[in-house]
């Protein structure tokens, strides 16, 4: 049973007050009458989960802005040119007299699938370094192939020089 039914019924059914249920549940007074008024305007509809994405969003590009970006993206790439989000900023600006960042046309282009976004950061987790606690717990080998000389400056024999690293840090 969810809490706003327990909510719900604590305070419907069994009568008792907002403020008692409230401390019993440990919820915000605010909420159990906002869970009342929707219960009394939608019965048993109230109990299910409210989807949280917004109604609107006043900000996004109107879907001509977007054709315009995308139509741009497929002119300047068929004639050979630059298509970066720069370029169609500036024609956007030019020809059609539109302002809109370089951010957002980065987003729309990508969002189209007509880039794939290729990072020049490394993930965080690249910066990570293994530490031993104990020495002697990671050992390191590496090899090195290397060729000897003879004393009078001849190719001598092949050899591998193993090299050990204890990766325990130094006392400090």
């Amino acid at each position: 049973m969810s809490k706003a039914r327990l909510v719900i019924t604590a305070v419907v059914v069994e009568g008792r007050p907002v403020h008692e249920v409230s401390a019993v549940y440990g919820v915000a007074r605010s909420w159990i009458y906002e869970l009342l008024a929707r219960y009394r305007a939608e019965g048993d509809a109230a109990f299910e989960p409210r989807s949280r994405r917004p109604h609107s969003q006043p900000t996004a590009l109107p879907p001509s802005t977007v054709e315009q970006i995308i139509g741009l993206r497929h002119q300047l790439t068929g004639q050979g040119l630059d298509a970066g989000p720069h370029t169609i900023a500036w024609h956007l600006a030019e020809q059609h007299q539109l302002q809109v960042s370089v951010a957002s046309i980065w987003r729309t282009v990508k969002r189209a699938g007509l880039v794939i976004p290729e990072p020049k950061k490394k993930p965080k987790a690249a910066y990570v370094r293994f530490e031993a606690e104990q020495p002697n717990q990671m050992w390191q080998t590496d090899f090195t192939h290397y060729r000897l000389s003879s004393r009078d400056s001849t190719p001598g024999d092949d050899v591998e020089i193993l090299t050990f690293l204890d990766d325990h840090p130094a006392p400090r």
